[in-house]
């Protein structure tokens, strides 16, 4: 079976269009104009088995694969922290006059160090725009509002250390 394409955004440092398509175990995906043609094989809920070009990686994804929430994907010893946004589902969500469902809760993807905080408690951002900045293993990782709404709660300051999952704002 395949899947309709999905355009999704990955924020990492910066933004980056990607583009991916799934049929059966291939997946094709167009990553900041870049093609890449993968077979796919779930080894466990978390981890899978991809091949590109007769290369073989081994990967896990720790986080909920879902739209504004942050994860980190390992691919073989090189970890990425990063935030997946469906533009399509936050529009539909905002055509809907709806600013998605509850409260949106940004937690650290990985332990580190809070570097900046880009926002008060009141302020009204956008989604996508800047919350905080968490540096770890050596990379700078904004975390970025999944939708428009005021920041309710900012827990952490500037030079506190985190665990990964721990609750650093809330937007509602």
């Amino acid at each position: 079976m395949v899947s309709e394409p999905m355009k999704l955004k990955a924020i990492t440092e910066s933004e980056v269009e990607v583009d991916i398509r799934v049929a059966a175990a291939r997946v094709s995906a167009v990553v900041d104009g870049r093609k890449y043609e993968l077979e796919f094989n779930r080894t466990t809920e978390t981890g899978c088995v991809l091949r590109h070009e007769g290369r073989v990686f081994d990967c896990r994804i720790d986080g909920p694969v879902e739209s504004g929430a942050p994860l980190i994907v390992t691919v073989a010893r090189h970890r990425h922290a990063l935030t997946l946004i469906d533009p399509k589902r936050l529009r539909s969500a905002l055509a809907a006059g709806a600013h998605g469902e509850g409260a949106a809760r940004i937690s650290a993807p990985m332990p580190g160090k809070v570097v900046r905080v880009l926002v008060a408690p009141g302020q009204k951002v956008s989604a996508g725009d800047g919350i905080l900045v968490v540096e770890a293993m050596k990379m700078q990782n904004e975390m970025k509002s999944p939708k428009n709404g005021i920041v309710t709660t900012v827990t952490v300051k500037v030079g506190v250390t985190v665990n990964g999952g721990d609750l650093l704002a809330v937007i509602e």
